[in-house]
């Protein structure tokens, strides 16, 4: 039986030009000669067509992330870091998205989780001459684009709620140029100012807030470079609410005395899912059967996690934590966790996302330069519907002195559990009752104390987890700015 489909459509003119017609060709040359289209270079350089229907939001993102040349300090397919709409999950999971499209507050939520400066409006919070302001202050930089969201009904195209970024300005016309990421529909094409503005300050109906724009440029500091929170199921939910609700609950409402009961009060109760939460950047690679050294920018990103690593480490949490987990038992080996980081490597080299990958083996060595060890390789074999597929995952390691000489330190529980914990707000433990012991743990979480680049990656975490709890709690439309510590 015949599917239908459709190839295209056919782009209603007026009111759009499309961009490849002699009129758009004009209308380009012309903004070229003013000195507006400065910021088109970079994004049609990384112009890519969404991937799911609903992928509006996160392809736009995407290309915008990538023509600012934002690291997302992990990699995409193949050795390769690059951002890609898979890996969007910060604030939402892209099975949802997927199924039921995102908000422009959640896409702002995700450009703030990537690392990006984000200054975003609803209609309602700019007007049009701020607006048109800030469409020439993007047209004549390359440092600065803008993403807009509106309907496209007000072009007499089909189709609802969309994303796009803006390619440039014609000031002489006044009219922009939208890049449609919805490539297999629309081309991209110049459209009236003062409709796009109309068609932004439309209501839409899964949030009742009007639609806007958001100007995305460069931030002063990368991503966190070995820990990060993910939202690929509903799960982080509960875990969000555990560590926003209950975590002060506990502390308040049990006679703790020491840092290691307080800790026992903490972890006793986290949920069985709370590892899929946050976890450690992981580096990972197919497996090549030449050359295994690491390339220079590899072992200078493992040179920066190894850092961090240490900075962890050495922390007076770090050693509490490490002592109370010792008492319980808890065991978090290497290949282990290396087994899981090499099946979600896998996942993302493949571009996949599926339950079914399994680790069938891992083996650990490490990688030997001209004199020196250069770091350490985990090679998994990872199983997936009867095939096999050897993946490396690069880990940073410190070394400690013991009696029996030197030991090797890996990413382990005992590190996430620490960043995590400095992680939350002061106010979280500010419910214990001994004074004493609260001005103890507070000192134990001060940033203070912490060395520059671990202090980068526990903000990291910090403004992520303050923008999971506005996801959460569904404030994302209402509060647009990055969280502020």
């Amino acid at each position: 039986m015949a599917m239908a489909s459709v190839y295209r459509r056919s782009l209603p003119s007026p009111p759009a030009i499309d961009f490849s017609s002699a009129e758009g060709k004009l209308i380009f040359n012309e903004a070229l000669q003013k000195g507006t289209m400065e910021g088109f270079f970079r994004l049609i350089s990384y112009f890519q067509t969404q991937s799911e229907p609903a992928f509006c939001g996160l392809a736009s993102l995407s290309v915008v992330l990538n023509a600012l040349s934002i690291d997302p300090g992990r990699k995409w397919k193949g050795p390769w870091r690059w951002f890609d709409e898979s890996m969007l999950d910060c604030c939402v999971p892209l099975e949802v998205v997927k199924d039921k499209g995102i908000s422009f507050g959640k896409v702002v939520c995700l450009a703030h989780c990537s690392g990006a400066k984000v200054e975003a409006f609803h209609t309602n919070q700019s007007t049009i001459d701020n607006f048109r302001n800030f469409v020439v202050k993007c047209s004549i930089s390359d440092n600065c684009h803008m993403i807009s969201t509106y309907h496209r009904e007000i072009f007499k195209q089909t189709g609802t709620g969309h994303f796009s970024p803006i390619g440039g300005y014609n000031a002489e016309r006044d009219m922009a140029l939208i890049l449609d990421v919805a490539r297999f529909k629309y081309p991209p094409h110049w459209v009236p100012l003062k409709l796009l503005w109309e068609a932004m300050d439309s209501i839409d109906e899964s949030t009742g807030k009007r639609r806007g724009f958001m100007l995305i440029s460069r931030p002063h500091r990368e991503p966190g470079l070995l820990y990060t929170l993910s939202c690929k199921d509903e799960s982080w939910i509960n875990i969000a609410q555990y560590l926003k609700e209950d975590v002060p609950r506990l502390v308040s409402s049990q006679n703790v005395d020491s840092v290691e009961k307080i800790l026992s009060v903490v972890f006793k109760s986290l949920p069985s899912n709370f590892n899929q939460l946050i976890r450690w950047v992981a580096e990972v690679r197919i497996t090549e059967d030449g050359n295994q050294n690491l390339s220079p920018e590899e072992k200078s990103r493992l040179k920066l996690k190894q850092v961090v690593l240490k900075e962890v480490q050495e922390t007076e949490l770090f050693k509490h934590i490490s002592k109370y987990l010792s008492s319980v038992g808890y065991e978090d080996s290497l290949a282990y966790a290396a087994a899981k980081a090499c099946c979600q490597g896998a996942e993302i080299l493949s571009g996949t996302s599926s339950k079914e990958f399994c680790c069938r083996e891992t083996c650990v060595k490490c990688v030997k330069g001209p004199g020196e060890a250069e770091g350490t390789v985990v090679t998994g074999v990872v199983v997936h519907d009867g095939s096999e597929q050897k993946v490396d995952l690069l880990v940073p390691s410190t070394q400690t002195d013991c009696e029996c000489g030197s030991e090797e330190n890996y990413p382990s529980g005992n590190d996430v559990f620490t960043v995590l914990v400095l992680a939350l707000p002061a106010q979280t433990w500010s419910g214990i009752k001994d004074q004493a012991l609260m001005q103890e743990m507070k000192q134990l979480i001060s940033m203070a104390s912490l060395p520059t680049m671990l202090q980068e990656e526990v903000l990291h975490l910090r403004r992520q987890l303050q923008l999971l709890k506005r996801c959460q709690e569904n404030k994302e439309e209402e509060d647009l700015v990055a969280p502020a510590f």
